[in-house]
């Protein structure tokens, strides 16, 4: 079963901050609500402003932070799915248009955060008419809830519970991959 969607974003806290920057591994740049949490408590979808504070443009306005997450994510893109959506696609009419107000409802969010000419009529993750990223249409689904994104909620239907090994904030330092912070990096 999929965590449930809060009802309103929330304006992040300086915890949310430092636990995003944790996951990140850098700290998180435009982030304007906390969009998703994930059932140990943690961020794990951010909004984002459209134009980030060094001024880049940034289409990208629900961005999937927790690595559980978007580890689970990248598996489910290289198992062909991504190919297999972009030709039902071509195929499914219904399936397009559904796709095509999703491309529509994430361009309308994005405009609530303010207008940048250089991403005018783009979304993310592909759309409206291919899927390329995963990450983007499940950050979407888990984001507005259920029945905006058809493709982003079956990319989520299909991940499997990420959250049940705990918090990835949390991590233990002897978890493969996580640095040691006591060393120095380059």
């Amino acid at each position: 079963m999929a965590p449930s969607v809060p009802e309103h974003h929330e304006a992040p806290t300086q915890e949310d901050l430092a636990t995003i920057q944790r996951q990140l591994g850098r700290p998180a740049r435009g982030v304007v609500a906390i969009a998703h949490r994930c059932p140990c408590g943690c961020p794990d979808v951010v909004r984002t402003e459209p134009r980030l504070p060094d001024g880049t443009p940034f289409p990208t306005s629900f961005y999937a932070t927790c690595p559980r997450l978007t580890g689970a994510i990248s598996t489910l893109e290289s198992s062909g799915m991504m190919r297999e959506m972009t030709e039902r696609l071509t195929h499914d009419p219904e399936l397009a248009k559904q796709y095509a107000v999703a491309h529509q409802d994430y361009l309308a969010r994005r405009a609530q955060l303010g207008s940048v000419p250089e991403i005018e009529g783009i979304s993310a993750g592909g759309m409206p008419t291919r899927v390329k990223c995963l990450h983007v249409l499940v950050a979407h689904s888990l984001a507005v809830g259920p029945g905006v994104n058809p493709l982003g909620d079956e990319a989520l239907a299909a991940l499997p519970e990420w959250w049940h090994d705990g918090c990835c904030a949390q991590v233990d330092d002897a978890e493969p991959g996580a640095p040691d912070e006591t060393e120095e990096t380059p």
